[in-house]
């Protein structure tokens, strides 16, 4: 039977068929649908925000009511748990980074991985050697964990009180960047004299007998500048580095959090610990890969002074065209493991 020309898909005067207007009109119709839903979707999302906002907002007001930490006060217990929280995971890691620093400086000699090299130099000097810059390492990040988390919530609450709630959430990202810029910053500042001294210890064993020692060694026989010789390449390895992990923690605990399907209200402590957990180590892994190169270029300057009259900058840059690429992300494996587990600690 030939078909109904009526219901034809084409005909000879390029009209379109009641069949095809039909097709049209339910496509329209689908595409409708899908529109309206992902406009509900999305002003469901927002609806969510208002209601979250408000139940901030009213928490606290009842916290300000209950003479709850306001101010320096409370950006003070901030600076305190980031420097409990950044002494305790550096110290406790103090033989992984002494082992990745001896990869980074002598790669010919502990060329054995991680496990290799803790073998290397318990073998060669007594477990004890471990534990060397211990004590600039504990002090250096308790200074600097203050400054970084302390600032970094300080600096944070001041571009949402500049931009306001509504325009600071849609630029979060922003936000997060340039508050933990800010903070690492400042801290760095804090943080270059006892890194200095640290790396210094780590890669002459001899050099002095602990931080106060090594420290007044440094000051006397190089001055001052010695301590802010590896300024730069701190700032280079340090800001990108609290950047991507405050960032990466933030995006990474908010797309966990949807993931279950719940509030943040709503989760057990066990359930807010592990999301913690598992956004810092997230986050501590994409730390660690983007400041790995100047991390080794750090290592390499604090190793010894440099020439006389030679800038810092000459020195980088000398520095970097010996290694080379692969040179620079020497050690990646064992800081990958030494700073996921940190920014997961802290």
């Amino acid at each position: 039977m030939a078909p109904n020309p009526f219901f034809s898909t084409t005909n000879s005067f390029f009209v379109p068929s009641v069949g095809d207007k039909v097709d049209n009109a339910v496509a329209q119709a689908q595409a409708y649908g899908k529109d309206v839903q992902a406009k509900g979707s999305e002003l469901a999302h927002k609806a969510e925000l208002k209601y979250q906002d408000a139940k901030e907002a009213v928490k606290v007001t009842a916290l300000d009511a209950s003479g709850a930490p306001q101010g320096v006060d409370l950006y003070a217990r901030f600076a305190l748990a980031g420097a409990l929280g950044c002494a305790i995971t550096h110290g406790a890691l103090t033989p992984v980074d002494v082992v990745k620093t001896r990869i980074q400086l002598e790669p010919e000699v502990y060329n054995r991985g991680m496990v290799g090299g803790f073998r290397q130099i318990i073998a060669a000097e007594g477990a004890g050697a471990l534990l060397t810059g211990f004590g600039p390492t504990f002090v250096g990040y308790a200074i600097q964990g203050a400054f970084k988390f302390g600032g970094y919530e300080f600096w944070k609450k001041k571009a949402i009180d500049v931009l306001g709630v509504d325009k600071a959430r849609e630029n979060r990202q922003a936000v997060y960047l340039g508050a933990s810029a800010i903070a690492e910053f400042f801290a760095d500042i804090a943080l270059c004299p006892l890194e200095a001294t640290r790396i210094r210890l780590v890669s002459q064993p001899s050099f002095a007998t602990g931080l106060a020692s090594g420290f007044l060694r440094i000051l006397r026989e190089e001055g001052p500048g010695a301590f802010y010789a590896g300024f730069g390449p701190i700032l280079f390895k340090q800001v990108p580095y609290t950047m991507a992990k405050f960032a990466v923690f933030e995006v990474a605990s908010e797309k966990l959090l949807q993931a279950t399907g719940k509030t943040k209200g709503s989760l057990t402590s066990g359930q807010q610990t592990t999301l913690n957990l598992t956004g810092g180590l997230i986050a501590g892994m994409a730390a660690a890969v983007i400041s790995q190169p100047a991390d080794t270029l750090l290592s390499k300057i604090n190793k010894t002074k440099g020439a006389p009259g030679q800038s810092t900058t000459s020195r980088l840059i000398q520095m970097a065209g010996q290694l080379g690429a692969k040179g620079l992300f020497t050690g990646m494996s064992t800081r990958l493991f030494m700073i996921g587990t940190l920014t997961a600690g802290q």
